[in-house]
Parts: structure tokens; C-alpha cells; sequence
């Protein structure tokens, strides 16, 4: 088989859905599907069971896809080794992120790093901490950015921390909260997020929000709050533009302190030796060392 039918099985076993895998691909659905079809043609046996969910993988396609991503990892080491050999930045640099920091926080620093080193790649996913973190144990990517205080023996360094703020276009004042019909918009998270703002809204209140609207997305959140449906709890990092249409009230602990959350950079040192890793950092380092 040639190695790109493996990496195709490789990301079909990933997102175990045609229609997401084809976009990865950049390939249509029926284009990619007849791939498979061949290819499962080449092996003698079905590799992958579709249903109106999705996919799933047989026992003859897990020893399959097994092999796949065996020889795809070794021809992604074997290029990285001959990367290093040379004087430029080369390979893929393989990040996975919080959500809220790659949407915000990443974005200007992926930049000067593209325009730095024009001839790295980079392979960014973005999702929960539960997510970034088993990326990281399966070594599917080299760093991980996440929020909270992960609990994590290897490499760690502390980004960023930014405060907790209130967002409406009405309210002014936490005491307003108390008599407020407005709903309370939130986002769901895997994090230690939702039970800090839980021990927040309960040390003050004592008691749930009358009304309440969960949405998937921390952007849904902020787009709902910034047009007036609802009030929500944001992190400042989500916040950098001001907008006169918003109040901003910070949140504070029982101490009176700004409530606050942290951002931390995760990783296994020996990564830390690729050079487009290790250019990465630098790029890290300067921009918190400028903040």
C-alpha cells in the first residue's frame, strides 16, 4: 500500500466519519469512499462497518489500522531525523490546545512563527483538557496548551492567567444578579471551569440561577452575550477587543481577589529536540517574555 492510503486510514480511524475525514482529506465523500472500497479490496476484508452514525472499525480492521499508523509514525520520524540533518526548520510541529486558547491566545504567534519558518507545517487540534491530554500520553502531538493545573509529570510552564469577568450589556453589578430574570448563558466543559464558576455563583447566592441556557461552544456563549440574550462568565483572554456594547464586572474570590484562571504549555522534553518543536518554544518564551 502506498503511504498515503495509510495516513487515510490513519485520519478515517480518528474521526471514524466519512464526511469529517474527507474535509481533513481535502477530498470529496464519494471520492474518499470509493478509495476505501479499494483499498479494502487490496486487504480481502472489510476494515471499517458504516452505519448512519458513523463508522466502526471490524477486528480485521483493527490489526489494519494497527500497521497503518505504525509505519505512518515511523515515516514521520525518519523525516523529522532528515530534517534535522539540515540547516532550516523542518517537519510538522504538532500541537493540541485548549479551545479558547486557540481561538484567541495562538493565533498572532502561529503567525510569526509561519512567517519565520516558512517550511515547518504545523498540525493544530483543539479541544478539551481530557482530549489534549490523551493526545499527549498516545503521542500524537508534540506540545499541548490547557487550561486549569493539569496534573502532569513531564514539562509544564505557565503561560498566561487571566481573570473571570461578567458579561452583559445590562447588568452592572454582581448584587444585580440576585433579582435578574435574564437567563445565565454557559458552555459546556470537561475542565475545572464549570465547578469554579458552580462554588462562585453558590458562595454568593446561595442558590441556582432562575434561568439557564447551555450552549457547546465558549464562542456561542460570547456572541449570545455580546447580542444581548443573556448575561455569561468569561475568561479575559476571550475579551481582548473591547466592546462598548458590554459591562465587564470582574469576578472575586472570598478574599476579595480577582477569580482567575491559568494556562499552561505540557510536554515530554525528548520532543523538545525536534527543531521545529524547539523553534516553537523560542517563539513561546519571546511572546510571554514580552506580555
Amino acid at each position: 500500500m502506498h503511504i498515503t492510503e495509510l495516513r487515510m486510514l490513519v485520519i478515517l480511524s480518528e474521526e471514524m466519519n466519512m464526511r469529517k475525514a474527507a474535509e481533513r482529506l481535502f477530498v470529496s465523500q464519494p471520492g474518499l469512499s470509493q478509495r476505501l472500497q479499494s483499498i479494502e479490496k487490496a486487504w480481502g476484508t472489510k476494515i471499517f462497518i458504516r452505519s448512519q452514525k458513523g463508522l466502526a472499525l471490524t477486528p480485521a480492521g483493527e490489526r489494519v489500522i494497527e500497521y497503518a499508523k505504525e509505519i505512518v509514525k515511523k515515516e514521520e520520524r525518519v523525516k523529522e531525523e532528515i530534517s534535522e540533518l539540515e540547516g532550516e526548520v523542518h517537519g510538522t510541529l504538532k500541537l493540541a490546545v485548549a479551545s479558547i486558547i486557540g481561538q484567541h491566545w495562538l493565533p498572532p504567534i502561529l503567525k510569526k512563527y509561519v512567517n519565520k519558518h516558512p517550511h515547518a507545517k504545523i498540525s493544530l487540534v483543539t479541544g478539551w483538557s481530557s482530549e489534549i491530554l490523551r493526545s499527549l500520553y498516545e503521542d500524537h502531538v508534540h506540545i499541548g496548551i490547557i487550561r486549569g493545573n493539569p496534573d502532569w509529570k513531564g514539562y509544564k510552564q505557565h503561560l498566561l492567567t487571566d481573570s473571570l469577568y461578567l458579561v452583559d450589556t445590562e447588568i452592572q453589578d454582581i448584587a444585580q444578579l440576585q433579582n435578574t430574570e435574564r437567563p445565565f448563558i454557559q458552555f459546556k466543559s470537561d475542565s475545572t471551569y464549570y465547578q469554579e464558576i458552580q462554588d462562585w455563583w453558590y458562595r454568593q447566592f446561595k442558590q441556582s440561577p432562575k434561568r439557564t441556557i447551555i450552549v457547546d461552544q465558549i464562542e456561542t456563549c460570547k456572541q449570545m452575550a455580546f447580542n444581548g440574550i443573556g448575561y455569561a462568565i468569561l475568561p479575559g483572554v476571550t475579551l481582548q477587543d473591547e466592546d462598548d456594547r458590554i459591562y465587564k464586572v470582574p469576578l472575586l474570590d472570598v478574599d476579595g481577589q480577582p477569580l482567575a484562571r491559568d494556562t499552561w504549555l505540557i510536554g515530554y522534553e525528548n520532543f523538545f529536540e525536534l527543531k521545529q518543536v524547539s523553534a516553537f518554544l523560542d517563539m513561546i518564551q519571546e511572546n510571554v517574555q514580552t506580555k
